[in-house]
């Protein structure tokens, strides 16, 4: 996703349009893997410095209220990301760095078959590692 399509996403849903919040969408643009909130603090703390943790959480929990992230859990820490704006896939995530790569393959058919009679509502699947950058690190 691009900032201009998180932007129209916020004022579709009658949210007000921030220079805050188009620089914080920026920082997930650019990085494009999962960081962590204080790592947005640093980076909005240039443009706004003093910027509070409850400025950057509230924007959080606006983003991913409206699918703009998407979060996971990594040592214990929530970390976020853009979402993808593409078709189906689940994502392999390094463990050191956050950086993420696409898996085309989903094995929802298969777990299917293996638990007949439950109702899937919905699934999220992460695969977690070391990427190959950080290895040779």
């Amino acid at each position: 996703m691009k900032t201009e399509e998180a932007i129209k996403i916020i004022k579709q849903h009658g949210h007000k349009y921030t220079d805050k919040r188009r620089d914080m969408l920026n920082i997930f643009v650019d990085e494009d893997k999962y960081i962590n909130a204080k790592h947005i603090q640093r980076g909005m703390d240039q443009h706004y410095p003093g910027i509070s943790f409850d400025t950057i959480y509230r924007n959080l929990h606006l983003f991913k209220e409206l699918n703009i992230i998407e979060s996971t859990e990594l040592d214990g820490e929530m970390k976020f990301r853009i979402a993808c704006a593409e078709h189906h896939h689940h994502h392999f995530i390094c463990e050191q760095c956050g950086d993420t790569k696409v898996i085309e393959f989903c094995p929802m058919e298969e777990i299917k078959s293996k638990l007949p009679g439950v109702e899937i509502k919905q699934h999220k699947l992460e695969v977690y590692g070391i990427c190959e950058q950080c290895q040779l690190a």
